[in-house]
């Protein structure tokens, strides 16, 4: 047992920084979020499915208004950025961050000449509208700091960061919600005072090292890239939070929060493939420069054939998750776990074609292909949640996710077929057939609710594969990394 500790210990030490950094940025997202997930059961039982829905729909706004407030500056731009301009990245973050500011300031004096507007707009009173405010103007500053620390591939300060977050938010929460009686806020207050405290650390100390609010040539190159983007950047919102935010407006707050618990629950495959694209994207940027096009598409499969396999797993897992997590009051949500978890695989696909896009900075493909899938969104779940309820939002996020990597795909193969240095990345006939794969299964898994023996059975073929390969598996998620 010791030898093998050792000999543990030693791989560890013997990987380069970038195969490490991958490692703990992975364990990071996977602490903040699961810690997040984890205390979903204690806020699902303290608080009424109404008090939980406030909480859903200022969370669903937030992720919309930052879009505008914010102009999303801490991706996509950021690593550009970052790329051109080492010699001047303190002066260049800071700028942003002035850039975010001054945005943010903007959208506030709107909200504050006409409150009672978009109070009714959002469905939410003055106090939250304003909370979100300040959390805008801070949190992008973590946002801009951990999108640094990742790019240098600096994991020791922020894993210990992402403790405090994942520990505090909850912690805090939970404490608020029990001893005030206005629970919903309570909640939303007690998140909002942790994001803002640490934002704020950070916002001070980015100016105070780039000492720079406004540069003309950094403003400008920021708004040309992005602003093209905001479309895109909505878009993507709108697919993850257009549901919620029109259930309660056609069904009510409660039907929004059954459907956010099981929403969050499918989304747990999130918390991988997040981190494992995050650290995919300097792997793709790299391995583009070098012309290493094979090793990407070669890897992208590979990662892609694990996250259909837990697509399939969590649908598996659905009414047990819903059972554990969440009171009896929230047990329709397992008919709406097969088809989000399916969209989690296009989630993580449409990105794929997504990072060729940003790496020659196309931005125009980038919003075409992004905003075909949002109206598409909105359009079905104005005709589809008013005919069959919120169990319809499901299936038209699962359709229009399909649209999204669709159109992204059209844009990535324009660019191949305009670049004539460019070879062909990515296996499309081996992704289609990860589609037709993943599709089926959820077709399985809901006739499964009603046969357990099914769903296991399934789930234990998958397991003995994983564990079997688990070796081959770990030595190629070790080979994304950056080449010396």
């Amino acid at each position: 047992m010791k030898l093998k500790l050792k000999t543990l210990v030693d791989k560890y030490k013997s990987l380069s920084a970038p195969v490490k950094a991958s490692i703990w940025f992975t364990a990071c997202n996977i602490i903040q979020k699961g810690i997040a997930l984890i205390s979903t059961p204690i806020f699902t039982r303290i608080m009424t499915t109404q008090q939980y829905g406030v909480y859903t729909i200022y969370q669903s706004w937030y992720q919309v208004l930052t879009i505008f407030a914010t102009l999303n500056l801490s991706a996509g731009i950021f690593n550009n950025g970052l790329t051109k301009y080492p010699e001047k990245k303190s002066e260049f973050v800071s700028s942003l961050q002035g850039l975010s500011t001054t945005v943010t300031f903007v959208l506030f004096l709107i909200y504050i000449a006409i409150p009672q507007f978009w109070n009714e707009l959002l469905g939410l009173g003055t106090l939250f509208v304003v909370a979100m405010f300040v959390q805008l103007l801070f949190e992008p500053a973590y946002l801009f700091w951990s999108a640094e620390q990742r790019y240098q591939y600096n994991y020791k300060s922020l894993i210990f960061t992402t403790m405090i977050i994942a520990i505090g938010s909850p912690l805090i929460g939970i404490i608020a919600v029990i001893s005030i009686s206005y629970k919903a806020e309570a909640r939303v207050l007690s998140f909002v005072l942790v994001q803002v405290v640490l934002g704020l650390y950070f916002y001070i100390r980015a100016f105070a090292k780039g000492k720079c609010f406004f540069n003309s040539f950094f403003w400008k190159y920021a708004l040309s890239f992005n602003i093209p983007l905001i479309p895109h950047y909505l878009s993507m919102t709108v697919l993850n939070q257009s549901d919620r935010i029109m259930i309660d407006k056609m069904v009510g707050t409660s039907e929004a929060a059954i459907y956010g618990i099981a929403y969050t629950l499918a989304m747990m495959m999130t918390i991988i493939t997040g981190a494992i694209n995050s650290s995919f994207i300097p792997y793709t940027y790299q391995n583009i420069k070098r012309k290493h096009y094979k090793e990407i598409g070669s890897n992208a499969n590979f990662i892609l054939l694990l996250v259909a396999m837990g697509c399939a797993m969590a649908m598996a897992f659905g009414p047990e998750l819903i059972k554990l997590f969440a009171t009896e009051e929230y047990y329709d949500a397992i008919w709406v776990m097969p088809s989000v978890a399916a969209s989690v695989f296009f989630m993580f696909l449409y990105p794929l074609f997504a990072n060729i896009e940003f790496y020659y900075e196309k931005t125009k493909f980038v919003m075409v292909a992004s905003c075909s899938g949002a109206l598409l969104n909105i359009l079905l779940n104005y005709i589809f949640i008013g005919l069959y309820g919120y169990y319809a939002a499901g299936y038209t996020t699962l359709i229009c996710y399909m649209v999204f990597s669709f159109a992204h795909y059209l844009a990535y193969k324009k660019i191949v077929d305009n670049n004539s240095e460019l070879e062909e990345i990515y296996d499309i006939k081996f992704i289609i057939a990860l589609s037709v794969f993943v599709l089926a299964m959820m077709g399985i898994m809901i006739v499964g609710f009603s046969y357990t023996w099914l769903r296991y059975t399934i789930l234990l073929v998958m397991v003995i594969v994983l564990f079997k390969n688990k070796t081959e598996i770990l030595n190629k998620l070790m080979k994304l990394r950056k080449k010396d």
